[in-house]
């Protein structure tokens, strides 16, 4: 048996099909993974994240510590609740790990992954040394994720003490009304809130939430939102062996000001010199056939790359993959699945967002 979040009973109650996720008793569905997946893009879904790693950042060292830790730069982030995506990048270049960074009244707000908890926090202390900073992991604070474009509307009505503050909640910002945290962001490519709460209250929220409609959603409905959304997974798209520059993170990357020596910016720096190789894409097979992470993609006369993450699409009613090529890959490129090379289209990620085919 693996650790458990405060709403396990919940998933329980509701039939989730547990299954362990980095050590963690976590729901893959409720009954219907594309059920879920519909839910949050015609109205509303709800994900349990609190497995994921909380820590606070907080001392009068804290901007320098960061502006050291992240390949993107906290100095971004002028005003509160301000939110930054950013890689922890080894001295390769590699990353350790993707995370959000929040501007609190005082100090930062950094959310990781669960199944890289462990070297996180040890590497983020690693780093510390030398700077005057407490860095405070939150695992009394639970975590629920509500997607979907009616989500905001429906937490609006149910926490009627918030609604001045998420009426004015911009994008990608996040900001505390007591002892809750509403953050404007989210792993799905539709509009919603991931809301930081004691985990005591976790229980009730959660229950107001079904009661009010929202449709409880699994790790594989989440799995097929990110996708759809052209958003990276850990393990999956980038890890320690892979360079921002090659999984479509070189947006991440703030190169000025050039004095600002993050760990990693020397690799990549000569990657940057020398040429970067590859390259990510979002590979479309409208015809049979699925695409699964490590399938070889053969691009004629250029080389070969691979599949990062595919899987079947329930808004395009297709398979849609995420893949690692050359950077000469053209418009077309070729998929070996189960040894037979199948034609796809290679196009600009994302594939879906708010609802709709955003690639041509």
């Amino acid at each position: 048996m693996g650790k458990q979040t405060a709403l396990y009973a919940q998933h329980q109650a509701a039939n989730g099909k547990i299954v362990d996720f980095g050590g963690w008793d976590m729901p893959v569905h409720y009954g219907s993974q594309i059920h879920e997946h519909q839910a949050v893009r015609q109205a509303a879904g709800m994900f349990d994240v609190s497995h994921m790693t909380i820590v606070d950042v907080n001392g009068p060292d804290a901007m320098a510590y960061l502006q050291r830790l992240l390949a993107n730069d906290v100095a971004k982030l002028k005003e509160e609740g301000k939110a930054l995506y950013s890689a922890m990048l080894n001295q390769d270049g590699g990353v350790i790990d993707d995370l959000i960074v929040y501007k609190m009244v005082s100090g930062y707000r950094t959310v990781v992954n669960c199944g890289t908890r462990e070297k996180d926090l040890e590497w983020m202390a690693k780093q510390s040394h030398g700077f005057d900073i407490s860095l405070t992991e939150r695992p009394e604070l639970a975590m629920i994720a509500v997607q979907g474009p009616n989500a905001i509307d429906i937490v609006t009505q149910l926490k009627p003490d918030a609604s001045e503050l998420l009426a004015n909640l911009a994008v990608f910002h996040g900001q505390a009304k007591g002892n809750w945290f509403y953050a404007r962001t989210g792993y799905t490519g539709e509009d919603g809130l991931e809301i930081m709460l004691p985990e005591q209250d976790a229980a009730a929220f959660w229950q107001a939430l079904l009661t009010a409609g929202v449709q409880p959603c699994g790790l594989g409905a989440r799995d097929t939102l990110r996708l759809e959304a052209g958003m990276n997974l850990y393990g999956n798209d980038m890890d320690e062996q892979t360079s921002p520059l090659h999984a479509g993170m070189g947006w991440t990357i703030a190169w000025q000001p050039e004095e600002r020596d993050f760990i990693g910016r020397a690799a990549l720096q000569a990657e940057r010199d020398a040429g970067v190789a590859m390259k990510q894409v979002g590979l479309v097979l409208e015809g049979r056939g699925i695409m699964r992470a490590h399938q070889t993609v053969v691009v004629d006369g250029v080389g070969h790359g691979e599949v990062t993450s595919g899987t079947f699409s329930p808004s395009l009613n297709y398979s849609i993959a995420i893949a690692r090529v050359p950077v000469a890959t053209g418009a077309q490129a070729q998929v070996d699945i189960r040894g037979k090379l199948i034609d796809v289209r290679v196009v600009k990620l994302p594939f879906v967002r708010n609802g709709k085919q955003v690639f041509a």
